[in-house]
């Protein structure tokens, strides 16, 4: 298996590991994937340190994770590993949630994710873009923004759309001011690149 590094998953790689999941796996399950991930998924991404998922129904969550607990996989930190590649780390997040922020949909809904491939047991997704950059810009890492800035300009999203999103969103985080303020940075990406006008800079400002 070649990768891009031995720290690094590609899509490729994520979807052979899942191709072995689905010889062993007996029921069916929606995994959605957020973050690096979903990005590396679309190919907007090279590759990605962790995997992360969404299982958005419950019962399929503790099902799985039952099946993976089965299969070799094993608790570390928030997440789990696999004795035989222990570079990489799977996070699985259940609900509306991906990592501490709470989305205002199911992904599950049409529109919410982005189908990647289906298998007999097993369907896979990627969480819509507008929703991945509201969750990456919750945290706002250097990476997180640039990121978002790749993931803004590989589509045609309405920006307008993506700031009243965004904005709803933040009312239900326990920091509001902080989740806007990581917006203007992102803005001011956007401005800096030429692929917003000023007037869009001053408006998510003004929600501050």
């Amino acid at each position: 298996m070649v990768r891009v590094s031995k720290y690094r998953i590609t899509g490729r790689d994520l979807l052979d590991t899942i191709d072995n999941w689905e010889r062993l796996i007996t029921f069916k399950v929606s995994l959605i994937g957020c973050g690096g991930t979903a990005l590396t998924l679309l190919e907007l991404k090279e590759s990605t340190k962790d995997i992360d998922m969404i299982v958005p129904l419950q019962r399929e969550y503790a099902r799985l994770m039952r099946f993976l607990r089965s299969i070799g996989y094993q608790e570390k930190g928030n997440g789990l590993l696999h004795p035989d590649d222990p570079n990489f780390l799977y996070q699985f997040w259940t609900g509306n949630r991906v990592f501490t922020t709470e989305l205002l949909d199911s992904p599950l809904e049409p529109g919410k994710n982005i189908p990647i491939k289906k298998w007999r047991h097993i369907c896979l997704g990627a969480l819509n873009l507008q929703d991945l950059i509201i969750t990456k810009m919750f945290r706002a890492t250097q990476v997180d923004l640039d990121d978002c800035v790749a993931a803004f300009a590989a589509s045609k999203m309405d920006p307008e759309a993506l700031l009243e999103r965004y904005v709803e969103a933040a009312k239900y985080d326990i920091n509001p001011e902080k989740m806007i303020a990581n917006f203007i940075i992102f803005a001011e990406a956007l401005v800096e690149k030429g692929m917003v006008h000023q007037s869009f800079l001053e408006k998510a400002a003004s929600y501050k």
